[in-house]
């Protein structure tokens, strides 16, 4: 079957987990690739140097480079006008618009989900209190965008016959948003990057991009009342806010190498995990280092992470709840009370291994040949 494989944007910026699916796809899958935009195709460093990458009309706006989320409002025209008449398969990667291609009766579209449009549906009310388009006249009219986003999102999802869905907790939102069901396929983490280091150091670490919604401001908070030493690693809007808030048993040390995160990973005695994510590839990687998580216990890292306190066989962290600062608090507190020495690194390295790029592979291939063979 001759296939088409449909992402957002691809941008040397654009380097988390869905563009490491797209990566995966094509190792499996002979596909061309479709995008909005595409500026990753001229970078001698990546792995689409020079492949031909069909693109919209929005690659030849104004910084487009910079990001296409500034022309929200044109994004589902932008998709609809990729021509893929000449695909018998169309294989999407979505967490926006990529699902809203335009397909043919005769043309199977199978989508893997990300996550439902965040900024139409469960990211709404945050992106509007905590951006400058949310205030007065302009706030209004970026409301009645967003109503608008969730009308298209919803009629669009109509064009995909079959969904995956990168965890249980993002199936239960593609079912509430568009009341379908999607197959759970675990995104792949690259966890051999990491080794796996037994003998842990004096310090918590966080790494995360220093938005509002990944609430490393309530881990600062929490920190700051605890006393004990903390990491901060990532860039982002909130980078100067964090480095005020910070007391000096925390360092805030904005964007470092990859190097410079594995080895902090290697060697932290517990990795912090605030945010309500749709799956976490953080916590993964964290635990491919032998390193236990102490995350909300909610969203994605209800699957990814064991809780020592109901696996204390395979437990590989800690679930805090309320998602607070006195929540956090109580759950570190825990951790160093008595929870620390129940948790061993070999169990949270053999977990991690559930999410390897071969397993995703294997289970994605698996589930489009069963697609295809119902749909003849």
């Amino acid at each position: 079957m001759k296939t088409a494989l449909v992402h957002e944007w691809l941008t040397p910026e654009a380097t988390g987990g869905s563009e490491l699916v797209v990566r995966e796809i094509l190792e499996c899958i002979e596909a061309d690739l479709y995008a909005l935009i595409d500026f990753e195709s001229v970078n001698p460093d990546s792995y689409l140097y020079q492949r031909q990458i069909g693109t919209t009309f929005l690659q030849h706006f104004p910084q487009a480079k910079n990001g296409v989320q500034k022309y929200l409002p044109l994004l589902p025209l932008a998709i609809e006008q990729l021509n893929l008449e000449e695909y018998d398969l169309i294989l999407s990667s979505s967490h926006a618009v990529a699902k809203g291609v335009l397909t043919r009766p005769h043309q199977l579209h199978i989508c893997y989900c990300h996550t439902p449009m965040r900024y139409a549906w469960d990211l709404t009310f945050d992106y509007i209190q905590n951006s400058r388009l949310g205030k007065g006249i302009i706030g209004a009219f970026t409301r009645l965008i967003l109503h608008y986003m969730r009308l298209w999102d919803t009629l669009s999802a109509n064009r995909v016959d079959y969904f995956i869905a990168n965890s249980k907790h993002i199936a239960r939102r593609i079912w509430r948003c568009y009341r379908r069901p999607a197959e759970v396929i675990y995104p792949p983490v690259n966890i051999d990057r990491f080794s796996l280091e037994t003998q842990k150091e004096d310090f918590y670490l966080i790494v995360s991009r220093l938005v509002s919604y990944k609430r490393v401001s309530l881990v600062v908070e929490a920190f700051n009342q605890l006393g004990l030493p903390l990491v901060v690693i990532g860039s982002g809007p909130e980078l100067p806010y964090l480095q005020k808030l910070a007391r000096p048993n925390i360092q805030v040390l904005g964007m470092q190498s990859d190097g410079v995160v594995e080895d902090y990973m290697k060697r932290a005695k517990a990795f912090v995990y605030a945010a309500c994510e749709d799956f976490g590839i953080a916590p993964v990687e964290a635990q491919a280092c032998g390193t236990p998580v102490i995350a909300y216990g909610a969203g994605g890292t209800l699957e990814t992470v064991r809780d020592v306190r109901q696996f204390p066989e395979t437990a590989t962290g800690v679930w805090f709840s309320p998602q607070t600062p006195t929540g956090l608090q109580e759950a570190v507190e825990a951790f160093e009370r008595d929870l620390q020495g129940k948790i061993r690194p070999e169990q949270c390295y053999e977990n991690a291994r559930q999410f390897s790029p071969t397993l995703f592979q294997q289970r994605y291939q698996k589930f489009i040949k069963q697609c295809c063979n119902d749909w003849q």
